[in-house]
């Protein structure tokens, strides 16, 4: 069901506004999209006009990785309070499948066309050099039906997994519970034991995720992270473009003039990766980080949302702000005429 603008800002406000915390092979044609991806924002059938546009894109900072991780029921599990968690019992099975799956050439493919039809643009890209599975993939069992993928809303509300998921569903008899949040949280879940395997994109985070014994490789694969596809980061905001975003020399360029300017800026302030990628972008001399006191002296401009994606861009649409996003969300909204599917 679609949420109205007005619906989404109250419940991003209520969630915590203002809270503490495609595929293609080069760089080149994902900018020669860019003109297609801004483009987009323009008067619907209905008349609704979607303001926030695309202001710079393919830098080569703003590239935004994502990998598949299975989880190793071994690993030192914990709770929320971070005691040990006993008895974990994690489908290594139905992991295995889906992500031989996702990494398979029919995999692929069906990933390598979605949204180009629809959206005019290729949300996602297959990198280069990605691992690829020719693995025999298992029909479910009862034992393994259930498969718990724990993900980023980036993926999640680019209706990237609503459309790949229901063809490996159907053609193996498996079913995939999803757990959407920010990278940090979605990693958290999977340290608590309620997660089978992991698709995420903060480097960090994955490598700390690895190094403290949660991951485990994969048969046939040579790492646990499983780095496979990548799109980009896209800083957008208001069409006047009041910072002068588009004309400046690069992201970091673009950031310190929203900053200089104090012009609206909506933050994930999650710790998903969206966030994280943001906090490495701001002028090293405002000292901004995920914690409330590094950022108290400017949120007269900088509104930490502790909000997934879509949200955040229903709050940077009503109130004219500049955001960091993921290129597939924001065509996602645009096409869905400034509104979030749920």
């Amino acid at each position: 069901m679609k949420k109205t603008l007005a619906m989404l800002l109250c419940a991003a406000m209520v969630t915590g506004m203002f809270a503490t915390t495609a595929f293609a092979s080069s760089a080149d044609s994902a900018s020669t999209e860019a003109t297609s991806a801004s483009s987009a924002v323009s008067e619907a059938e209905d008349g609704i006009v979607v303001n926030t546009t695309i202001l710079m894109e393919a830098d080569d900072a703003m590239i935004n990785n994502y990998s598949l991780l299975a989880v190793n029921p071994e690993a030192p599990f914990v709770d929320a309070d971070e005691n040990p968690v006993e008895d974990v019992y994690v489908n290594t099975v139905g992991a295995d499948a889906l992500i031989n799956w996702l990494l398979s050439e029919e995999g692929e493919d069906a990933a390598a066309n979605y949204g180009y039809e629809e959206y005019g643009s290729y949300l996602f890209y297959l990198k280069d050099e990605r691992p690829v599975s020719e693995a025999e993939i298992p029909e479910a069992t009862e034992e393994t039906k259930l498969i718990r993928l724990s993900t980023t809303t980036s993926v999640n509300d680019s209706g990237l997994l609503g459309y790949l998921l229901p063809m490996f569903e159907e053609k193996y008899g498996y079913e995939v519970e999803v757990y959407s949040a920010g990278t940090g949280k979605s990693i958290a879940n999977a340290k608590m034991g309620n997660a089978d395997l992991i698709l995420v994109h903060s480097k960090s985070q994955e490598e700390a995720f690895v190094e403290a014994g949660f991951a485990r490789i994969v048969d046939g694969m040579e790492t646990e992270r499983l780095t496979y596809m990548y799109n980009y980061f896209v800083l957008c905001g208001p069409s006047e473009d009041p910072a002068g975003v588009k004309d400046a020399e690069d992201v970091k360029a673009a950031f310190a003039a929203i900053a200089e300017g104090k012009y609206p800026f909506i933050s994930r302030g999650d710790k998903s990766g969206t966030h994280t990628k943001e906090l490495s972008l701001w002028p090293e001399d405002l000292g901004i980080t995920d914690e409330a006191e590094s950022f108290a002296d400017y949120t007269d401009w900088y509104i930490s949302a502790n909000a997934g994606m879509g949200a955040c861009l229903v709050m940077a649409e009503e109130q004219g702000a500049y955001i960091l996003t993921d290129k597939a969300t924001f065509l996602t909204f645009v096409a869905n005429d400034g509104v979030v599917e749920g």
